[in-house]
C-alpha cells in the first residue's frame, strides 16, 4: 500500500509530455515555500492506495501518454516510500511505461537506488546551492542532495534538474554562478529548469491553522527571471523556464 496525496491526470508540467502524476505523502524537507504543506505528514495522512489501483489508472491513461509521457511520482517525496515504490515500477516497466522520479535528492538507502536504477528521468531538486542557505530555505543541508547529483551522472541516469527561484533566498548572483558552476559539466542534465517562486499554495497554510513564512517575499518579476536565466545560460546548454 502506499500513502497518495492526490492525482492529477493529464499533467504536462513534471516530465516530458502527457503524463499521470502521483502525489505521495510525506516529506522530509521543511521548504519555506512548499506550496503542498498538507503533504508533509506521513502519520495517517494521505490515503492508503493499493498499488493496482495506480498501474490501472496509469494503463487507462496510457493510450494519451504518445511516445514521450507516462506516469510521475512527486509529493510530498516519493523516496520516503521507496520500498513501496519498486514493485509498482518493475510492474509499470513491464507494461513500456516512462517513469518520472521528482525528488529533493535527500533520502539514501538501498531502496532509493533500486528506484534510481528503475526510473527513466529523474526531476532532481536543487533549493540551494549554498549549504547555509540550503538550510535556511529547508531546514537540511544539501550534502545529500549534492552526492545524489553525482551518483546518478556516474549512473549515466537523465536528470533535469530544478531550481526555485526564491527572491532574497535563492537568487543571489553569487549563488546562481555557483550552481552552474558545479552541475554545468554533468552530461546527464538534459535541462535546467527556473521554476520562479509563486504564492498559489499559500491559502494552505490559513487552512492548516499554520504561518506563511514567506509573507513578505514578493514572487520574482519577469525581469529577475530574465537575470537568472542570463547567469544560468552561461552553464547549462538548455535552461527552460514557465
Amino acid at each position: 500500500m502506499l500513502r497518495v496525496h492526490s492525482f492529477e491526470s493529464l499533467g504536462t508540467f513534471d516530465g516530458p509530455g502527457i503524463r499521470l502524476v502521483v502525489f505521495l505523502q510525506g516529506c522530509n524537507f521543511r521548504c519555506l515555500y512548499c506550496a503542498n504543506p498538507d503533504t508533509i505528514p506521513i502519520g495517517r495522512d494521505g490515503k492508503l492506495v493499493e498499488p493496482a489501483e495506480i498501474m490501472r489508472r496509469a494503463l487507462n491513461e496510457k493510450p494519451f501518454f504518445g511516445k514521450r509521457g507516462g506516469i510521475t511520482f512527486s509529493g510530498g517525496e516519493p523516496t520516503v516510500q521507496a520500498k513501496e515504490l519498486i514493485p509498482l515500477c518493475r510492474d509499470l516497466k513491464s507494461e513500456g511505461i516512462h517513469i518520472c522520479l521528482d525528488t529533493n535528492g535527500s533520502i539514501h538507502n538501498e531502496y532509493v537506488r533500486e528506484l534510481w536504477r528503475l526510473v527513466d528521468l529523474v526531476l532532481l531538486d536543487c533549493k540551494q546551492i549554498n549549504p547555509e542557505r540550503h538550510k535556511l530555505l529547508t531546514m537540511l543541508d544539501n550534502k545529500r542532495t549534492l552526492e545524489t547529483a553525482q551518483q546518478l551522472a556516474e549512473m549515466g541516469k537523465p536528470v533535469r534538474l530544478r531550481y526555485v527561484l526564491v527572491p532574497g533566498y535563492s537568487d543571489r548572483e553569487e549563488d546562481l554562478h555557483a550552481l552552474g558552476q558545479h552541475f554545468g559539466g554533468f552530461d546527464n542534465i538534459e535541462r535546467l529548469e527556473v521554476l520562479p517562486y509563486h504564492t498559489y499554495g499559500k491559502h494552505k497554510y490559513e487552512t492548516l491553522g499554520q504561518p506563511y513564512a514567506l509573507e513578505d517575499t514578493h514572487e520574482p518579476s519577469p525581469e529577475e527571471v530574465d537575470r537568472a536565466v542570463g547567469i544560468l545560460s552561461q552553464y547549462f546548454r538548455v535552461v527552460w523556464t514557465q
